[in-house]
């Protein structure tokens, strides 16, 4: 079993747990970001990027008035500068306590998540819900130029930004690759996704840029800091003026994130869901 962080000690994460039977905010688990920033260098109080964390939850569901269900997915957008993530298995289970309760309308269930997740991240987040069969949620493509097909050798399985390096040519373009891979910090359990780099600046080398990303196969962070490391180590190694890093993770547990970091100015294409999300 990996190394528990601090931060995560009373975690429900990699623990037994009930399910509740009521609702219950406290099961919010907020974590700070500033530990894993400080590692990166990155200074809280003047982040290097703009950005948010879209979570996509599809085991959402309350009783009507009349004590019906309801089912829905909802989307949820937390600012890159909120002091706090929030730790995925307690979400799932903060959302999981309202199975048996009761709300008169659809905007009393969106008011109460955004009051609490609100409290949780200490800044204000975003929350929508969407019928299950809604065309917002059907599947797109990323846009760019795909990495994947290219035929290189890979030996090493921990990031190394050695291995990224650039040209002369200044261009401006897009890439991605459904290559990543990281794990849980806590259970070791594989996160599956995909990553999307927009930038201007000088050309990256793409077989490096690969061996880069699939040098988070092994590594053990959440999906918020990896994307953070990626966006770093390419602003200090690549000098791009411009820089987008968007991952698109694989739903566990009913829930799916999708972070993203920018340089100010730049944003990903929005909604982007991938069929495999």
């Amino acid at each position: 079993m990996p190394h528990r962080p601090e931060t995560l000690m009373e975690a429900p994460l990699g623990r037994e747990s009930a399910y509740p039977e009521a609702y219950d905010p406290d099961l919010l688990y907020p974590i700070p970001r500033a530990a894993n920033r400080a590692a990166l260098d990155i200074d809280e109080g003047r982040l290097p990027f703009v950005g948010e964390d879209e979570w996509h939850a599809f085991e959402v569901s309350w009783l009507n008035g009349r004590g019906k269900p309801v089912v829905a997915v909802a989307r949820f957008r937390l600012p890159a500068d909120s002091p706090n993530l929030i730790e995925s298995k307690s979400w799932k289970l903060y959302l999981n306590s309202f199975n048996q309760t009761r709300f008169a309308h659809r905007d009393d269930v969106i008011a109460r998540l955004t009051q609490d997740l609100a409290g949780a991240a200490t800044a204000p987040v975003s929350v929508e819900l969407f019928d299950v069969d809604a065309d917002a949620l059907a599947p797109q493509q990323l846009p760019g130029e795909c990495l994947d097909a290219l035929d290189i050798e890979v030996s090493d399985y921990t990031p190394s930004a050695d291995h990224l390096t650039t040209g002369e040519q200044v261009v401006e373009e897009t890439l991605y690759s459904h290559l990543l891979k990281s794990n849980c910090p806590v259970t070791g359990q594989p996160d599956w996704g995909s990553v999307m780099i927009r930038y201007t600046g000088p050309k990256i080398e793409r077989e490096g840029l690969l061996r880069y990303l699939i040098g988070y196969r092994q590594h053990q962070d959440f999906h918020e800091h990896c994307v953070e490391h990626i966006f770093t180590d390419l602003m200090r190694r690549a000098k791009p003026s411009e820089l987008l890093v968007l991952a698109r993770y694989v739903r566990r547990g009913g829930l799916d994130i999708s972070p993203w970091r920018a340089t100010p100015g730049l944003a990903p294409p929005s909604p982007l869901r991938l069929a495999r999300q």
